[in-house]
């Protein structure tokens, strides 16, 4: 058995009872069931549809999402997240980066890391290199003037965790960041990047090992054994190129308004849906949601 979602974005509501029984027909669905009123749906399959692409992008034209996978174990025990353009809508280090007047530098070699044009560490060793000398203190403005939290990143951690799942942020930024979104939405853990400094200055120096894209792996495993669980267990979201190892090998990997590399090696993409989309596609409904 299989189970597509149908996810329309939170603002334009646009999924219609009308829109979902036209993709039921489309699909060969036995039956359907509304998981939030004009945003969410689940459409059950005895088999995987041949023209699901074609159905996806006919979707698409409306901003609406689906998602396809087996119907079995799509409750996950584990949440991985990044935190930079995922759990939250900016990327730090771009952030810092404005305020030193430096933004436009840092921004553009951001980009062309997370679309994997450039090697990770590289680029994070280059970044950080134009911020010596930085007060300690802009962190701290930035964090309380600067970052704004995903649409949906509270409903899912809470609705997560009073489920039972241990959630974890995962990110190549950094912990003087990832501790404060940490305990701001509840995660049981974060691992990141340390910014180096002395004197209340930024020393311009980020600590090795750098956690990249292959530390995002390694958290993963080291999570899911520390918990007791199998990887199939793992629900994981991100839309950089550094992410795309942990999104592959978790059973769920989640392509969240990802860089494009990214969306095109993951099966779950959702360009429009916001972080409560993944609530969905475990098969939550409204009235679970937190």
């Amino acid at each position: 058995m299989y189970v597509a979602t149908l996810i329309a974005s939170s603002e334009k509501k646009n999924l219609s009872l009308l829109i979902i029984e036209d993709i039921v027909n489309d699909l060969g669905g036995i039956k359907y069931n509304v998981l939030g009123s004009n945003v969410a749906a689940d459409i059950f399959l005895e088999t995987e549809p041949l023209n699901f692409e074609i159905i996806w992008k006919k979707l698409q034209k409306n901003k609406i999402d689906i998602v396809l996978q087996p119907i079995k174990n799509r409750r996950k025990k584990i949440l991985l997240a990044d935190m930079d353009s995922t759990m939250i809508q900016q990327e730090c280090i771009d952030e810092l980066a404005d305020e030193a007047g430096v933004g436009n530098r840092v921004a553009g070699i951001t980009k062309r890391a997370m679309n994997g044009e450039l090697d990770f560490d590289e680029a994070l060793i280059e970044r950080v290199r134009l911020l010596k000398g930085l007060p300690k203190k802009i962190i701290d403005n930035v964090l309380e003037t600067r970052i704004t939290l995903m649409p949906g990143a509270e409903s899912l951690i809470k609705t997560m965790k009073n489920n039972g799942s241990y959630c974890a942020l995962v990110s190549g930024g950094f912990t003087d960041f990832t501790a404060a979104i940490s305990k701001l939405l509840g995660f049981d853990e974060d691992r990141a990047n340390t910014l180096m400094h002395e004197n209340e200055k930024l020393l311009g120096k980020v600590k090795f090992p750098i956690l990249g894209k292959q530390a995002k792996v390694d958290a993963l495993i080291d999570i899911t054994k520390k918990q007791g669980y199998d990887y199939s267990d793992v629900i994981a979201v991100g839309d950089g190129a550094n992410d795309l190892g942990m999104l592959i090998k978790a059973g769920m990997g989640v392509a969240l308004h990802a860089k494009p590399i990214v969306a095109a090696q993951c099966s779950a993409r959702l360009n429009f849906a916001n972080l409560e989309g993944l609530l969905y596609l475990q098969g939550y409904t409204d009235q679970e949601i937190i």
